[in-house]
């Protein structure tokens, strides 16, 4: 639990001299603040190399540098050393492994860090402790903190980029609200992702698949090798089933580590099952048992059979952590699942007409989305609009829309990495031999989607974070204190 610290402060006898003068307080300098507004801080922050929006990015460890990272971090007085953690890697369900294990732990009495990436609608929501956002104040004062450091990197080398300084920025809040327990997610691959700096307290992987293959690699084989990179010494790692390749890495990467490798459905038993009651409607339930803890026909916060193998992830890092020394009540627990929402998954933005919308950003996850809304969305037909980057399995996500929309809309987000909807037509008239539209803008797109839907009908903006980030602030803006 956490506990209040004891400041160390003495208390000092009055002694008789005299208070200075307003004269010589006026002359006492102070440390020069860099920002004085928010949007300052955020203005130069955002100036920052971002590779998350470059078009072409080079993988290697001077784009991507740990030790860039160590100096930093050090010259901050190592933040992430004065934490424990978490970290979780893989290609999907990342995001939702970690929200749904953060909330758990937070309901039994925790004090909880979570950062995570990309953002939806602002940066804000990256990093978050016991499911609050950081403020603008914090940030500002974050951002005048590690000003100098920056600054003074920047005179002997390129400096760190916008996705180190918002690492760095996430360890500090962290510390700053002296939290029991930060659950961190990986950026980008694993071994030379930024976060990558921590000696966690367990590992988690969620299922790995192809991505970013322009960086990691062009196979599987070869983004496992990435994303396992995390994996370290002595540290337990959960993970889920995978392809057999994807697999086979993980357990040699972990055996050289002396790491204890566990995998639902296999080493922890776990099974799940659709249904659809009355009460509930259409829905996941799934049972998790092991010798301390035992969940049966639990409720999958979130929908799709995708999420119910996300959940037994997270449900079996929380039991690692209960033989870890921490203490968790299986009830709490449930009680905190059942609070789990996540921007931009299978969520409802509009009603009339009605908009889902849901950042699956891969061959994979567009499966997956699919396979959701037919379970948990009843409609006539849909139409879905769709936008992706360029650093993408473009043509596997184009292959597995054809499976699900009706009628397909490319369009773009605005994302420098944004392949150009005419491009997306080209490769999917290829592919599946189907006509579509395009436009330019987001607006237009859902203009036209609208002006062909009856109330039955479904329209879905999928596609990449950028583009759903878009189409939520077009129909619910949430301003950031």
């Amino acid at each position: 639990m956490t506990t209040k610290k004891s400041t160390g402060k003495k208390t000092l006898k009055k002694t008789s001299k005299k208070k200075p003068s307003a004269a010589s307080v006026s002359k006492v300098k102070r440390p020069a603040r860099a920002f004085r507004t928010y949007q300052q801080a955020i203005r130069y922050l955002l100036d920052r190399t971002d590779y998350e929006r470059q078009r072409k990015v080079r993988y290697n460890v001077t784009t991507f540098s740990l030790d860039r990272m160590d100096k930093f971090l050090k010259a901050l007085g190592n933040p992430h050393k004065k934490i424990k953690t978490i970290h979780i890697a893989g290609t999907k369900g990342k995001g939702s492994t970690a929200t749904m294990l953060g909330k758990m732990v937070e309901a039994n009495g925790y004090s909880v860090g979570l950062y995570t990436s990309p953002h939806v609608t602002t940066l804000h929501e990256r990093i978050a402790v016991n499911s609050e956002m950081i403020n603008k104040k914090m940030m500002l004062g974050l951002m005048n903190r590690v000003h100098p450091v920056i600054e003074k990197m920047l005179s002997k080398d390129n400096g760190p980029s916008f996705f180190e300084i918002m690492t760095v920025l996430a360890f500090m809040h962290f510390v700053d609200k002296e939290v029991d327990l930060a659950i961190i997610e990986t950026g980008l691959g694993g071994r030379l992702d930024s976060t990558n700096v921590i000696e966690p307290e367990l590992v988690g992987i969620t299922s790995i698949s192809i991505d970013h293959q322009n960086l990691l690699g062009p196979t599987l084989d070869s983004i496992t090798k990435e994303k396992a990179g995390v994996i370290k010494k002595g540290v337990p790692v959960i993970t889920v089933s995978q392809e057999p390749e994807a697999m086979r890495i993980l357990k040699k990467l972990a055996c050289s580590q002396k790491a204890p490798l566990a995998v639902t459905g296999k080493d922890i038993d776990f099974s799940y099952r659709f249904e659809s009651s009355r009460e509930d409607g259409p829905h996941t339930r799934l049972c998790l048992t092991t010798d301390s803890s035992r969940f049966e026909h639990l409720r999958v916060p979130l929908p799709g059979e995708h999420q119910a193998i996300n959940c037994g992830l997270a449900l079996a890092m929380l039991d690692t952590l209960k033989n870890q020394g921490y203490t968790f009540d299986d009830q709490k627990s449930i009680s905190g699942l059942s609070e789990v929402k996540l921007a931009g998954r299978m969520e409802i933005v509009s009603t009339d007409p009605r908009i889902l919308v849901d950042a699956a950003h891969n061959a994979a996850s567009i499966r997956a989305l699919i396979g959701a809304i037919g379970q948990h969305v009843p409609y006539d037909s849909i139409i879905v609009i769709f936008g992706c980057n360029n650093d993408k399995d473009v043509r596997g996500m184009l292959a597995e829309l054809q499976y699900g929309a009706d009628k397909v809309i490319f369009t773009r987000s605005n994302s420098p990495k944004a392949v150009f909807p005419s491009d997306l037509a080209e490769m999917y008239t290829e592919l599946c031999g189907k006509m579509c539209q395009t436009t330019l803008s987001l607006k237009e797109a859902i203009r036209m989607a609208s002006s062909a839907v009856s109330k039955e009908d479904l329209i879905c903006v999928a596609g990449s974070f950028y583009l759903v980030g878009q189409a939520k602030k077009l129909f619910q803006p949430e301003p950031i204190k």
